[in-house]
């Protein structure tokens, strides 16, 4: 099995990245786009007025993924992209192999749709074989991290993360790219990277850290290795990289994670950030939050704190709503939040495609305002100025790198 120097790839990549970084960030034609179809009003103004604007790396624009809007996530080629955006935070989400070794994965059972294994010899160890579509059966196939040691993820090659459920052959499956995607960078190789070789590459680019935590697929502990020695695993790689804990904000649904971090590692607890998926999407979802009612934020948002968490990340939609006017406003969990004196971080613009149909699940709570790509411009403005969010996940950086610049976020 020809095993593929990534950590070589990755050093070249990362020197080729640094130089072009020293050059400067670049928006790229996307947020000018936008502006265009904006609605006429002050913010388009203001917008409009900052064409001229140097791009600058910032803080309040994060990289989720890297920028898997157009490349392959978790790839250098797509952290890399991030960066040139001027997302200031670049995100690691952490799981791992057969061997206990972290890697960049949204899941730890994502293999079959992130990444070119059910083309590959490694296909047999899949927890669950590639499956066609038969009659009204879809496709199926679902590969772990888990199932393969790192030395053979090494050899593996990442593609736009799809599948077509309609497919009847193994081509057919991994072909499943969304029309307003691409898969223009991905023809050649998408190079997988370790954890800690994501922190190598971000440092170099000049970028800070937001690795999650993320769920296992398989039963925990997993041969001996608990949650605990999950998420001290991780803080170590930070610290074997001599990487200053105020560069770095740890995420994980899990609270226990969070609070694993607080009372263990304080410096890195520090800047924890709780992944709220509390959310109640329906009548039936008992025992989950409705972002609209206070009475059943179970943890309350201050008892969040008093636990010693200082940052909380929901989804974009439960932090805002329409006022009668039909003007987004922030939601009750936003104003809890606030009033609790915690910092919001929120997820994910730019993740569905064009918004003239409402944008779909991430804009669910202002979807009647919404009626032009234009208004990713208006959601940003008012997660900013009405929720009152410190930074934004987005799959396409620039067009919050843009925003932040414009009104002078660092």
């Amino acid at each position: 099995m020809l095993i593929k120097p990534m950590l070589a790839l990755c050093v070249a990549s990362t020197a080729i990245a640094g130089a072009a970084m020293a050059e400067g960030t670049t928006y790229g034609p996307r947020p000018f786009y936008l502006i265009d179809r904006m609605h006429d009003g002050p913010l388009k103004e203001k917008l409009a007025s900052c064409t001229g604007q140097a791009p600058s790396m910032s803080k309040f624009s994060i990289g989720h993924r890297g920028a898997p809007l157009q490349f392959p996530e978790h790839t250098v080629e797509s952290n890399v992209a991030a960066a040139r955006m001027g997302a200031g935070i670049l995100e690691c989400d952490v799981t791992f192999t057969a061997d206990k070794e972290l890697v960049c994965r949204h899941a730890q059972n994502d293999l079959h749709t992130t990444t070119d294994i059910l083309a590959t010899d490694l296909a047999t160890k899949c927890t669950k074989p590639f499956s066609p579509a038969s009659g009204n059966r879809n496709a199926s196939a679902e590969c772990r991290a888990s199932d393969i040691t790192l030395a053979e993820f090494r050899t593996l090659t990442a593609k736009m993360d799809a599948a077509n459920t309609k497919g009847t052959t193994v081509a057919e499956y991994m072909d499943g790219t969304a029309g307003w995607r691409t898969d223009l960078y991905s023809v050649q190789d998408g190079t997988l990277m370790t954890h800690a070789e994501s922190i190598a590459l971000f440092d170099s680019l000049g970028a800070d850290f937001t690795p999650e935590l993320k769920s296992a697929s398989v039963d925990m502990p997993h041969d001996g290795f608990s949650q605990a020695d999950y998420a001290q695993k991780m803080i170590d790689d930070y610290k074997a990289a001599g990487i200053d804990p105020a560069r770095v904000w740890v995420q994980s649904f899990d609270l226990d994670d969070v609070k694993y971090w607080i009372e263990n590692e304080p410096e890195f607890g520090a800047q924890a950030v709780y992944l709220d998926d509390r959310y109640a999407e329906s009548d039936e979802d008992e025992g989950l939050i409705d972002y609209m009612d206070p009475a059943t934020f179970k943890p309350t948002m201050q008892e969040l704190a008093d636990m010693g968490v200082k940052y909380i990340a929901p989804p974009m939609w439960m932090l805002l709503t329409l006022d009668d006017a039909g003007n987004m406003v922030a939601s009750p969990y936003a104003t809890e939040a606030q009033a609790a004196g915690l910092n919001v971080i929120t997820w994910t613009l730019e993740p569905s495609g064009p918004l003239i149909n409402g944008g779909g699940w991430y804009f669910q709570s202002v979807r009647e305002a919404i009626d032009t790509d234009g208004d990713y411009f208006t959601i940003l403005h008012a997660l900013r100025e009405e929720a009152g969010v410190v930074g934004v996940f987005s799959d396409w950086p620039a067009t919050v790198t843009y925003y932040a610049n414009c009104i002078g976020l660092d």
